[in-house]
């Protein structure tokens, strides 16, 4: 697939096969995310696996209305950006980097056939949710990636018109 196709075909997935993504093709996409663009070569992005006991701990963190929903896909990832606090600047362009490096990883996993889903769980947002990512205060946490083999096609969804998010200044 060239790289327009991989862009406009990745779909969010909510329903996939059981099997984890192995280390190997992990691995492989966490190596494309190094190549994101960042402006002062800090390596802001990371990513961590959750196993068994993390993810238990993080689905009790959220407790039982929203733990269902990190049942989805069979391999879970934290993205993370790592900000250095003392300049406001860098850390805007670090956390923009982060989120390439994170779209990296879904259209990788797209050219390998895998489904993905970026999402921002409320629990994130909390103490527990973040202990249970491994997620230490001064990073920025991006959200969770689901990877596994998605089930089921997805129609592209509408997009605006290029009119409505382009404009050239004279």
């Amino acid at each position: 697939m060239d790289l327009q196709e991989l862009i406009r075909t990745r779909r969010t997935h909510k329903a996939f096969a059981p099997a984890p993504v192995d280390r190997g093709t992990l691995d492989e996409l966490f190596e494309l995310a190094r190549w994101a663009p960042n402006h002062e070569l800090t390596n802001p992005w990371r990513f961590r696996v959750l196993g068994p006991r993390a993810l238990a701990a993080l689905k009790e963190a959220a407790g039982p209305e929203s733990a269902a929903k990190l049942d989805r896909a069979p391999t879970l990832v934290a993205a993370s950006a790592a900000l250095g606090g003392s300049d406001p600047v860098t850390d805007e362009e670090d956390l923009a980097a982060a989120a390439c490096a994170t779209y990296i990883v879904l259209l990788g996993a797209h050219e390998r056939g895998l489904g993905g889903y970026w999402r921002t769980p409320a629990v994130l947002r909390t103490p527990e949710g973040r202990a249970a990512c491994g997620i230490p205060e001064g990073e920025h946490v991006l959200g969770l990636i689901h990877l596994g083999e998605a089930r089921g096609e997805k129609a592209p969804p509408e997009r605006a018109p290029l009119e409505t998010v382009r404009t050239y200044l004279e």
